[in-house]
């Protein structure tokens, strides 16, 4: 009797064992086919997570692949949006470079007729040297600005008087402005601390005061003020040149975006696009009013110095 007894514990045991090795086997082979499924939808550019129900060995490789794929998706989208910044800056160069490198080639082919008289060699040397410089500051304003755009290019932005920052970009164009006979005036500008980098801040108001003697007549007058508020002071840069159609006033800051009433002048459209990337660098913004015939006024906002404070104790 006790050895019919032990031969069917056997066999109990027996079975209990095949049917305990037989469920874990269907579990691994159903967690198998469920992550099959996860990767085959994610290569469908499906998105989709793996459920853990419960904390087993099982459930640590699932999260595991879930951050994989995560991150996998990520790279994903960083690698088609760089791709597409640089698709972007190639086909803008291209299109900018066109124009001046046409003119390079015309003044290059006029060099090599016979008979020019000295002064019309001169002439023509001179117009290819305008050209090589300004496809120069093409591609460098262009890289500069796709760099900022990347966060590649970073600077340090702190609290510091402004009248330096306005002297500095007042510098950079007041040759042009003298040949124009136009008059800056800044004597109603007064010292106040702002949150900036003053030499990248200054690049972004010689912008807008490049395009202000670029497009106002000669012996106007454009003028730079300071005006304190809650939280930010805006530097108004008024003008009295060809004005902006209310509707254009947000296109005006887009990449190579030229206005219609100087669509037909020299220019490339990057000015105010760099200076507003500089700006929102250093929390700041730039906005215009303005009216055909009427000239413009940029209004650029940057943080006070107590606003700038809360803002950096707040990242």
């Amino acid at each position: 009797m006790t050895e019919k007894w032990m031969v069917v514990l056997s066999i109990g045991i027996a079975v209990v064992s095949v049917l305990a090795s037989a469920g874990t086997v269907i579990y691994y082979i159903c967690s198998i086919k469920k992550m099959e499924k996860v990767l085959d939808n994610f290569q469908k550019d499906k998105t989709q997570n793996l459920t853990i129900t419960k904390e087993t060995r099982e459930s640590k490789l699932v999260s595991r692949l879930n951050r994989l794929l995560g991150n996998v998706s990520r790279n994903q989208e960083q690698a088609l949006e760089e791709r597409d910044q640089v698709a972007s800056l190639v086909s803008d160069l291209s299109h900018q470079l066109k124009t001046p490198l046409s003119n390079i080639l015309m003044y290059t082919e006029l060099l090599g007729e016979e008979g020019l008289s000295p002064q019309e060699k001169q002439e023509f040397l001179r117009e290819t040297r305008m050209q090589t410089e300004k496809m120069q500051w093409l591609m460098k304003t262009l890289m500069k600005a796709s760099r900022l755009e990347q966060g590649i290019i970073s600077f340090p932005v702190n609290c510091t008087g402004i009248r330096k920052t306005v002297a500095m970009a007042v510098g950079g164009i007041y040759a042009r402005a003298s040949e124009k006979k136009i008059t800056i005036e800044t004597s109603g500008l007064k010292e106040y601390v702002l949150y900036h980098n003053s030499k990248w801040t200054a690049e972004a108001l010689e912008n807008i005061l490049e395009n202000a003697v670029k497009y106002s007549p000669e012996g106007s007058v454009i003028t730079i003020g300071l005006y304190p508020m809650e939280f930010y002071a805006r530097v108004d840069i008024q003008d009295q040149g060809l004005g902006i159609e209310e509707k254009e006033y947000n296109d005006i800051f887009k990449r190579f975006y030229r206005g219609k009433q100087v669509e037909q002048q020299e220019g490339s459209g990057l000015g105010l696009y760099l200076a507003q990337l500089i700006l929102n660098r250093e929390k700041g913004y730039i906005t215009v009013t303005s009216s055909p015939g009427r000239g413009s006024c940029f209004h650029v906002y940057l943080l006070n110095e107590i606003s700038a404070k809360k803002t950096i104790m707040r990242q």
